[in-house]
């Protein structure tokens, strides 16, 4: 991946930043809805029933612009199916995938967890030695790896390039990095910094052990973000890469090999662990890239109910993209269904031909999980977007706030009494 979208998604997380500063006025919007429509202010803190939500999700199930989809609704208290149809039916999960990989991570490493890398000069003559740590997110942007407390690649290659000079009176002639734990697409950015300045040096891939043999005097050492920090960005913006790199993260830290064969066995560990039979499960990468891979939305409804009840996997719902608000969801129900902005929280999926939605649903004093697999769509952008429409819509008539507080007299009141942040 070149620098530029690595930038770009830098550029990402820093449009996640502003968008949180407006949540305020995302919840303002709400706040109005609730109080200018009679039937929300007329709604009880259990808005809807099993039945209804049942009733509405039929009406889903039955839309022929979802193309016989894949769906399950689950009260998130109590586990009982509120509604089924085709949910142990295999289906492409798209990025829903994301979902396995964020809790194959939390399964396998803490949350708290640092990735940490050091450039050093090296024992031998005219060498440098980077210690790294697989660090997932390095930062090609300087100015947003300072901004968002990433490493900077940028600031290892210069460093890099003036401390050979300098070591060696500016000779950079036959000169060697060895490195450990490092990306293969990390270490093509760095020789292509010295390539551009004219320099070329030879670089060797070594142990952890061996890297440290060949340490002498530290240069600089840098910290990743925490990694739940890391995993709510990756969930938020549906990141492939760093789903693809934290995956395969999670399968060396369970003891299998860092490719997609060990992220398809660490996956079904996962599942068997948290008790969710595996059964039809087809992993092919940890991005949902791949249209080879098979979940079936009773699976993803399981596994969102574990992340629910499971204090190690809890903390992956504040990555969730918001309807209405954030990440992958910041542009939907604003206008389909406006009165839902705020309380959907759902990892998106999307290829050709589908649209995927999995997470929960605020309804009064109940929470529901649901799972909406349309992966049969016509490939067409227009049949796609019409499929979120329906979703939307009818997600929508489930969403509802719980009403704690005395409802003002008038829309005028409520002008006075909330005033959002500019």
């Amino acid at each position: 991946m070149g620098r530029h979208a690595w930038a770009h998604r830098a550029e990402c997380t820093y449009r996640l930043v502003l968008e949180l500063r407006k949540l305020k006025k995302q919840i303002a919007l709400l706040a109005c809805l609730i109080f200018t429509f009679p039937n929300l202010v007329a709604t009880q803190a259990n808005a809807l029933g099993h039945d209804s939500v049942a009733s509405i999700f039929s009406r889903m199930a039955s839309d022929k612009s979802l193309s016989n989809p894949a769906i399950v609704v689950m009260d998130n208290k109590t586990g009982e199916v509120v509604f089924e149809k085709n949910s142990t039916s295999p289906r492409k999960p798209a990025s829903v995938l994301k979902l396995l990989s964020a809790a194959a991570a939390f399964s396998y490493l803490e949350p708290t967890h640092r990735f940490t890398t050091s450039l050093w000069v090296g024992a031998e003559k005219k060498s440098l030695v980077i210690q790294g740590s697989l660090d997932p997110w390095f930062s090609s942007n300087d100015a947003q790896a300072k901004k968002m407390g990433r490493t900077s690649l940028p600031r290892i290659e210069s460093n890099a390039l003036s401390s050979l000079k300098r070591e060696n009176s500016g000779s950079t002639k036959n000169s060697t990095i060895y490195f450990s734990n490092l990306y293969s697409q990390d270490i093509a950015n760095i020789n292509s910094y010295f390539l551009k300045r004219g320099v070329r040096v030879t670089f060797k891939r070594v142990t952890s052990q061996k890297a440290i043999e060949l340490s002498s005097q530290q240069i600089l050492s840098s910290d990743s973000p925490e990694l739940q920090e890391i995993l709510a960005f990756t969930l938020t913006w549906s990141d492939n890469l760093l789903a693809e790199r934290i995956a395969r993260l999670a399968s060396a830290a369970a003891g299998y090999p860092l490719n997609d064969v060990g992220v398809a066995q660490t996956f079904e560990d996962v599942f068997n662990n948290l008790g969710i039979d595996a059964t039809n499960l087809v992993v092919q990468d940890g991005s949902g890239l791949s249209r080879e891979n098979q979940m079936t939305a009773l699976q993803a409804g399981k596994l969102l109910l574990k992340i629910r009840e499971n204090p190690k996997l809890a903390s992956l719902v504040e990555g969730f993209p918001i309807g209405g608000v954030s990440g992958t969801l910041r542009n939907r129900f604003l206008t389909t269904a406006p009165q839902a902005v705020g309380l959907i929280k759902a990892k998106t999926g999307k290829l050709r031909g589908t649209a995927n939605l999995a997470g929960y649903v605020e309804s009064g004093d109940r929470e529901y999980a649901f799972v909406i697999f349309a992966d049969r769509l016509i490939q067409s952008n227009k049949t796609e977007d019409r499929a979120r429409l329906i979703m939307d819509k009818l997600l929508g008539k489930v969403a509802f706030p719980i009403l704690t507080e005395e409802v003002p007299e008038s829309s005028k009141e409520l002008e006075t009494t909330y005033t959002p942040a500019a």
